[in-house]
């Protein structure tokens, strides 16, 4: 008898080979800093600026990204996107004057990655699925940190052994390569293989083209969006999230370790070793939102971190104790097992809208994640040290766990075309 397969399961492993790619491209560019600087003697600061280009268009691309994938389909804009990042990566090696990293490592790169993010996992998850809707959410999302593990090693490894533009090479080629799964095996929606989202049934909504311009439409969702209580809340508690991971841990551990006598290579594989457990935590947090209310989920994920951060600066020595092992492999479960929960929120609000509306909620992530790495530098130069800074992560935790335990659920469905009215006080259900 022959084992038949639905078609959102072959979606969902496109999908995760699509975000590896995406999230290893995006990090390609840290690696090159110093042999670009070597060879053409531009500023860490202008090299950095094409990262920090990179880093914007990232967060900011992805509603638009989101609403364009409902206008012109899946396929067509992840292809694109690929085409995209593989010419940004690919053209560098023709690089000989700063604009022009500019242009292909922060544009064009960041464009094309900006297209795969997160709202790319809440657009295939609300299509293609109703039941295991969280875990296959907690897996695609966890395919970032996957990316980052695969890619950094090998590009480090073949920049030490030639030089900055066989990695660029391996990069254009890696998209390129990737092109012709999306085209051949990536599907827009369920009924254009005649089929429905993995367990659905005849009261769920199935998901279809929509009309009218893209970029009018995202703007139009961040405007009705705005209206509502749920959104803010949604959109604070993120931003508090990439403060307290991207911008301040993943920015400034390496640093403040070594401010504690800890070798700065003993502190970076511990940086690793967190991206590890990162896999792991986002899997088990999809599964669990199968399963729990996700509003809790989120109090209990910022609750425990915002605990974490107030210890770190009493754990940070010259040799990891057992206790920094904790924390390593704790903080790592917790890394972005925010975004399962978060995206569930999104899609029970907003319906159909949902990518759009986690769009810009991951855009206020991007935003947090950048001031938070601006000014936990600005705290070390003042007070020569990040204590500070830890502190008032663990306080602005407390303050997302309060904002979440303060969204409310739905008890119906909303309507495809916008937002329905914030609810009054009502019995909560759980659909």
């Amino acid at each position: 008898m022959a084992l038949r397969i639905h078609w959102a399961w072959v979606i969902a492993a496109v999908a995760f080979v699509t975000l590896i790619g995406a999230a290893g491209f995006r990090a390609v560019p840290s690696v090159l800093i110093d042999p670009l600087h070597e060879e053409f003697g531009w500023s860490h600061g202008t090299i950095g600026s094409a990262v920090s280009i990179n880093l914007v268009l990232f967060g900011v691309i992805s509603p638009f990204a989101a609403a364009l994938m409902d206008r012109l389909g899946i396929r067509r804009v992840v292809a694109c996107a690929l085409v995209l990042v593989a010419a940004g990566a690919g053209l560098t090696v023709f690089m000989t004057e700063p604009w022009q990293l500019l242009l292909c490592w922060g544009v064009l790169v960041g464009v094309g990655t900006g297209s795969m993010s997160m709202p790319f996992v809440a657009t295939i998850t609300g299509r293609w699925f109703v039941k295991r809707r969280g875990l296959v959410s907690g897996v695609l999302t966890a395919a970032g940190a996957a990316g980052q593990l695969v890619f950094l090693p090998l590009v480090a490894a073949l920049v030490t052994e030639y030089d900055w533009r066989v990695p660029s090479i391996t990069v254009a080629c890696a998209a390129l390569a990737v092109v012709p799964l999306v085209v051949l095996l990536m599907r827009d929606y369920p009924s254009d293989v005649g089929t429905t989202a993995y367990g659905a049934t005849e009261d769920d909504e199935a998901a279809r083209p929509v009309s009218g311009s893209s970029v009018l439409r995202s703007l139009r969702m961040l405007r009705e969006a705005a209206r509502t209580r749920t959104f803010w809340l949604l959109a604070g508690g993120f931003a508090i999230c990439g403060a307290t991971t991207n911008g301040l841990v993943g920015t400034h551990f390496v640093t403040a370790a070594h401010d504690h006598g800890m070798p700065s290579t003993t502190a970076a594989g511990l940086l690793a070793l967190v991206g590890i457990f990162d896999v792991a935590g986002t899997i088990l947090s999809g599964w669990l939102v199968d399963r729990f209310d996700p509003r809790y989920l989120l109090v209990g994920y910022y609750t425990l971190r915002g605990m974490s951060l107030l210890i770190l600066p009493s754990l940070l020595q010259p040799h990891v104790e057992p206790s920094l092992w904790v924390f390593v492999i704790f903080y790592g479960l917790d890394w972005i097992a925010t975004v399962p929960p978060t995206v569930a929120l999104c899609r029970e609000r907003f319906g159909m809208n949902g990518p759009i509306v986690f769009g810009w909620v991951f855009a206020s992530h991007q935003v947090g994640a950048a001031i938070a790495a601006y000014g936990a530098g600005a705290i070390r130069d003042v007070n020569g040290s990040y204590d500070l800074a830890w502190y008032v992560a663990g306080g602005l935790c407390a303050f997302a766990a309060l904002m979440s335990g303060r969204i409310r659920r739905h008890v119906t469905r909303p309507p495809a075309g916008s937002p329905p009215p914030e609810p009054s006080l009502q019995r909560v259900h759980r659909s």
